[in-house]
């Protein structure tokens, strides 16, 4: 999650066929056409009014966050948070304009006019709230991986070897924890094997050169999809926290529109089925909410 992780997990992950291998070459897409939906004439209503006259929403988003959002070879942005945007912003009548920014930029950008909203994996906190309103629209936390048919507790690593994408907080944070944990009670540490890149960390669990794998929830529910014949998630996300869009507060007509068009796309099913594109729909929502973590 941004904040939570110092390093961004990286694009994607394809299986290479003759050797067993996961490679980041190849951008993951999600697969097919992206889902349609109809507008919601009630959520289009709650728009301001130079929202709907400009038909657009100026996004500020940093697009280095696979499989979330990020750039295909063109340049244009995609992903899972691509895909639920852009059909969002269809409910409403609307499309994203996406604008590329550094991630810090974004908040300051949207209270300085510059951005409708900022779309970009932010994790809802309550500092973040004295900013700006988020209307919360997926959970993201720490999950683990396991190879396929065996059985890793992730509350019960001691002896375990796991690979993790360097400097991320697993592996500053996380698993030293966890193994020293395990040193205090007298149990085998957590071995902890460190990668460069998220595709490599995979990798090495879909060889069985480690026990378990941990990186952030959307990464490892993309992994898993991509290498199913391989590996499989070990429990469910823990840690979890939302993922918001930031609005100006004072924008409520826009954070009301984008939470009803978010609810009607979970209402019709659109929202589930984008996330199981992306293979990501552990962490969908039943509810859309608005500063979930100050609540």
């Amino acid at each position: 999650m941004r904040m939570r992780y110092t390093a961004t997990a990286i694009a994607a992950i394809t299986l290479l066929a003759l050797t067993g291998c996961v490679d980041n070459s190849t951008a993951p897409t999600g697969g097919g056409d992206k889902v349609t939906v109809t507008v919601d004439k009630a959520a289009e209503a709650m728009l301001p009014d130079s929202i709907r006259e400009a038909g657009k929403i100026i996004v500020g988003m940093d697009p280095n966050y696979a499989p979330n959002e990020y750039k295909d070879d063109a340049g244009n942005p995609i992903g899972w948070a691509v895909d639920l945007g852009d059909a969002m912003a269809a409910k409403l009548g609307l499309t994203m304009d996406y604008r590329s920014s550094g991630f810090d930029k974004i908040i300051p950008s949207i209270l300085g006019g510059t951005y409708d909203i900022g779309y970009s994996s932010f994790t809802d906190n309550v500092e973040r709230e004295k900013s700006v309103d988020f209307v919360n629209y997926y959970g993201a936390g720490i999950q683990w991986a396991q190879q396929l048919g065996k059985s890793v507790d992730p509350d019960n690593g001691c002896g375990l070897t796991v690979s993790v994408q360097r400097t991320t907080y697993e592996e500053t944070d996380e698993l030293p924890a966890k193994s020293q944990a395990c040193v205090d009670a007298g149990k085998e540490p957590i071995t902890i094997e460190g990668y460069e890149t998220q595709d490599e960390a995979t990798n090495a669990l879909a060889l069985g050169k480690v026990d378990a794998m941990s990186a952030d929830s959307p990464i490892t529910q993309y992994a898993v999809s991509q290498v199913s014949d391989k590996i499989e998630l070990a429990g469910d996300p823990f840690d979890v926290a939302p993922y918001g869009i930031a609005v100006d507060k004072g924008n409520t007509e826009l954070r009301d529109a984008i939470k009803a068009a978010l609810q009607s796309m979970i209402d019709d099913g659109s929202y589930n089925e984008i996330l199981k594109k992306w293979g990501v729909d552990v962490g969908g929502l039943d509810t859309i909410t608005i500063n979930a973590a100050g609540s």
